[in-house]
């Protein structure tokens, strides 16, 4: 491990905004969701959520630049149990889905709390889904066609999203402790070596008193 790489994994993790989040419904070609995962680290995003009712983690391809390192992907095997995980960190969850009660996405304000839901590409949010979110946000379109890729929407409002953030000071205010800020720097240098240290039930070496060249 070099400083630099010490200190530019700590420079992100400092900016992550660990109350901000995705959730993306049953997305289920690869480049779509590699590309939403890349968003979500371009704009500071610690974890993103995703339905998969087949089970097992969505493959990645190409289109993330590895962003699946740098962001964790929660799956969870039902819509149920992925909005209770997110209902008891306190997050509102805004669906992107077209209806009569949609609002403008830049009408909403994300410096609390959120997650915002993504349907997948041929049928969009469910209609369990939509009755879920707190409220349904769109994205204005002005020509012929109705909709965005999904992928795309999401850099969209999630762009909006950081946005506000920035105006608002946010990425400014470290959200993890010193000990949980060593723990995330470790886990991202040495998964492996993390993994097993967690597993033996062990604590993870002090990184600030590190040999760093």
């Amino acid at each position: 491990m070099t400083l630099r790489r010490y200190t530019r994994i700590r420079n992100m993790l400092l900016k992550r905004q660990f109350d901000l989040t995705i959730l993306a419904e049953d997305v289920y070609k690869p480049h779509n969701l590699s590309a939403m995962l890349r968003t979500c680290d371009a704009v500071g995003i610690a974890k993103a959520h995703a339905v998969n009712p087949t089970g097992g983690v969505p493959t990645y391809n190409e289109t993330s630049g590895s962003a699946h390192k740098w962001v964790e992907l929660a799956v969870h095997d039902s819509l149920d149990s992925a909005l209770t995980t997110l209902r008891s960190g306190g997050m509102k969850v805004y669906a992107a889905h077209l209806s009569q009660e949609a609002v403008d996405y830049r009408d909403v304000g994300y410096t609390e709390p959120t997650c915002i839901l993504f349907g997948n590409e041929r049928d969009g949010v469910s209609a369990a889904a939509a009755a879920e979110a707190d409220a349904h946000i769109s994205i204005p379109m002005l020509g012929m066609v109705e909709s965005l890729n999904v992928s795309v929407a999401a850099a969209v409002i999630l762009f909006e999203a950081q946005r506000q953030r920035r105006a608002a000071g946010q990425y400014h205010e470290p959200q993890l402790t010193d000990s949980n800020l060593n723990e995330h720097i470790f886990k991202l240098l040495y998964p492996r070596e993390a993994a097993d240290l967690k597993a033996r039930g062990l604590p993870y070496p002090d990184l600030n008193n590190a040999d760093l060249a």
